[in-house]
């Protein structure tokens, strides 16, 4: 690769291409030319990319590199400049966060949104409480809370009706993960997931960010520790000021090549039908 430009070739990403364990999955999100601009500031810069249905895609990238942005621009919190969205093969626009959740995107800041007076059950429903006869239907939320955070293999919780703040991080992850299924959501975008957590919470982490995968959800995983890189995702997108410099398998890259990726834009080790091009 000559330059961090994002001119990429035509073939990288294609819908039909086998993603992470070599089986083929269709493309359930597609940017193409997502370009994003703060005044002079171009934050993003002419972005493809494609994300397949049920894998997880580790979007990497050293800090201002323009993941956050991206990130946003997906789940309609900064509407693209200029480009173009596909959702399932047909052209969407997302302007607005109600956007993105209407076609079940969701997304997990780091800072998880939830309240920490409030217990898990009312956390999970906050703002769209199920009602009957006038009245809130408890027992119903909390069934579906219960049966919900069974599905997602999370047995660290002694009660759904614990405080949100008496939990741990990692369970408050999962809380917060559980919450954006709940809601239907085909694509997961997890920002920082395993930031600050012990080794045991991680790995609980880990753990749900498979389950996802496993239940046919899309995962895109924000995060700067390559060793959680390497133990969950299918695929790798590097970004480089602001460019998507290489997007492929995760058996294409290691420790190095990607490395070499978020400092320098560039590696000689991993296939040039990976990287972008002048």
């Amino acid at each position: 690769m000559n330059s961090p430009e994002t001119n990429r070739p035509s073939h990288v990403g294609s819908s039909s291409e086998a993603v992470g364990s070599g089986e083929s999955a269709s493309t359930l999100l597609r940017l193409r030319g997502i370009t994003k601009s703060f005044g002079a500031v171009q934050a993003l810069q002419h972005v493809d990319l494609d994300i397949p249905a049920g894998q997880v895609t580790a979007l990497i990238g050293d800090n201002g590199a323009g993941k956050s942005t991206l990130i946003k621009t997906i789940s309609g919190i900064h509407p693209p400049t200029s480009g173009e969205v596909f959702w399932d093969g047909q052209e969407v626009k997302i302007h607005t966060p109600r956007d993105a959740a209407a076609i079940g995107i969701a997304t997990v800041y780091q800072d998880l949104a939830l309240c920490d007076n409030l217990d898990i059950v009312q956390n999970m429903f906050l703002g769209r409480e199920v009602t009957k006869n006038g009245v809130l239907d408890e027992l119903s939320m909390e069934t579906t809370t219960k049966q919900t955070l069974l599905d997602l293999s999370v047995h660290t919780v002694k009660s759904v009706r614990q405080l949100v703040g008496s939990l741990s991080g990692g369970q408050r992850q999962a809380i917060a993960v559980a919450r954006a299924v709940m809601r239907d959501s085909r694509l997961v975008i997890l920002d920082e997931p395993t930031a600050a957590l012990g080794v045991s919470q991680t790995a609980n982490v880990l753990s749900l960010i498979k389950t996802l995968s496993s239940r046919g959800i899309a995962v895109i995983v924000i995060t700067h520790n390559l060793a959680d890189v390497f133990a969950v995702a299918d695929n790798i997108a590097v970004m480089y000021l602001g460019n998507l410099v290489s997007q492929g398998p995760v058996s294409q890259y290691d420790t190095t090549s990607a490395v070499e990726l978020i400092t320098t834009g560039q590696s000689s080790s991993v296939p040039s039908q990976l990287t972008s091009t002048n």
